[in-house]
């Protein structure tokens, strides 16, 4: 038992102290704080780094909600903002109570905050007095707090060191797609609130599990309530991963949700250097090469915008793209040349994961990397050729650590993280044992297996 004095020399010291806490499990910290006030000061900063947020009707409108988050904000560099698609999310048509009529509901954010009374009760949040009436007799609470733009600015004027947002939104059903819910008006509370803060660290956007309309309403040039100098904050995201519900791939599919995603990216495309992109859910079209889509091409006019349904997408470019990944897309090979083309200069690795030609071979796809290069010696390090060894269970205890070390070889997507020969080579001979299995557990194994060795 080290004595007070080592303690505290050892607690003062900040490598060693940090790397210690490092070490206590995150659902262990919180009543490691609790020991003493020291404690709780050091481990604050570790406990509260990565948080989650679930929206329910009073997230950001508690003041003893508000208040913590106040005192806990400025740890706060990684968010996620979780509101998946619930039985509550769904919003049904507006009616009015004589007449028994749709009532049209054109939105607009009120963004001013309603801290005087005064001005709260003289100005209807909703347009008109009649038409907020009717919202707030037929809506939930939950549509007015994620409409409560004032709140949501609060909430992230509180964390001035956030560097990582991540927004998710899962379990959408398909015949809800084109009907608005609750999710989206907070989105666009969130996207309003990001816009109009300072941010200053702000790098990396992970939409981690959404559906397709979210790009409508995180769009800062074509989504409610956005102003000219709006897309100014998003020029600050220089990682960005999505993960979209899919579209289901058809000859011609619904091309609304195409062009707004297309013009989402387009965003992002002076800023971005790390781009990833998953299609959740069956095979989707390309991202990156939309504008060369037959079905986007169709000048008949649709429903939406007839007049402008006709205009041909903007090539997408990325000036300062350095790491491209595509995961479960359909794309031609002629598509996936034009983009190695267009990037050749910034692009240092790019990975396409459950990638399908519709046309071509993967020659031809990446035919731009031999006149680039001026050989095919890349041809050499594109294949990985290799032996899977065969696991056997182990005898001893130490089952877990030869699953997980099969487990974390494969699970690396990135190959720069796989284990190299070398690795291998240095492993003592214990590790060799416990993997490739010793001749007694080559017997016990033979003895006991379905095979019936003798």
């Amino acid at each position: 038992m080290a004595s007070g004095s080592t303690f505290l020399r050892f607690w003062l010291t900040e490598r060693p102290r940090d790397t210690f806490l490092s070490y206590i499990p995150k659902e262990e910290l919180p009543a490691f704080r609790l020991a003493c006030h020291d404690f709780g000061v050091r481990a604050a900063p570790l406990l509260f780094e990565d948080t989650t947020i679930t929206f329910r009707p009073s997230t950001f409108t508690k003041p003893a909600r508000m208040a913590a988050l106040g005192r806990i904000g400025h740890h706060i560099q990684t968010l996620t903002f979780s509101m998946p698609h619930t039985p509550e999310t769904f919003l049904p048509p507006l009616l009015d109570p004589v007449t028994g009529e749709e009532v049209t509901f054109i939105y607009e954010p009120y963004t001013q905050s309603t801290r005087n009374s005064a001005t709260r009760l003289s100005n209807p949040i909703y347009g008109s007095w009649e038409l907020t009436d009717l919202l707030v007799k037929q809506y939930s609470p939950l549509f007015h707090a994620a409409a409560n733009v004032p709140t949501f600015i609060r909430a992230f004027q509180a964390l001035p060191t956030l560097n990582h947002l991540k927004i998710s939104c899962p379990d959408q059903e398909a015949g809800q797609r084109y009907r608005r819910s609750i999710v989206d008006y907070a989105l666009i509370s969130l996207r309003i609130a990001i816009e109009r803060c300072k941010l200053p660290l702000l790098s990396s956007l992970s939409l981690v599990s959404i559906h397709p309309g979210a790009a409508l309403y995180l769009n800062p040039t074509m989504g409610f309530g956005a102003r000219p100098n709006s897309v100014k904050k998003w020029k600050q995201i220089k990682n960005l991963a999505v993960c979209m519900d899919s579209i289901p791939f058809s000859p011609y599919p619904p091309s609304d949700h195409l062009k707004i995603l297309h013009s989402y990216l387009h965003v992002f495309a002076s800023s971005l250097r790390n781009f990833v992109f998953r299609w959740h859910g069956s095979n989707g079209l390309s991202p990156l090469s939309l504008d060369k889509e037959i079905c986007l091409q169709d000048r008949s006019p649709g429903m939406a915008c007839p007049r402008r349904c006709h205009l041909a997408l903007r090539p997408l470019k990325f000036d300062k793209l350095r790491n491209m990944e595509v995961e479960n897309i359909v794309v031609d090979a002629s598509q996936v040349s034009s983009f190695i083309t267009a990037h050749r200069h910034t692009i240092r690795e790019f990975n396409f994961e459950n990638t399908h030609l519709r046309s071509g071979t993967w020659d031809q796809a990446l035919a731009p990397l031999t006149r680039i290069s001026g050989s095919e010696k890349w041809k050499e390090k594109a294949e990985e050729v290799m032996d899977v060894p065969l696991l056997f269970s182990p005898v001893d205890n130490e089952e877990n650590k030869a699953q997980d070390l099969v487990v974390d070889y494969f699970n690396c997507k990135s190959r720069a993280l796989r284990p190299s020969i070398g690795a291998w080579q240095r492993a003592g001979a214990r590790s060799r044992d416990l993997f490739w299995g010793t001749p007694e557990h080559m017997k016990r194994f033979l003895r006991t297996s379905i095979f019936s060795w003798r």
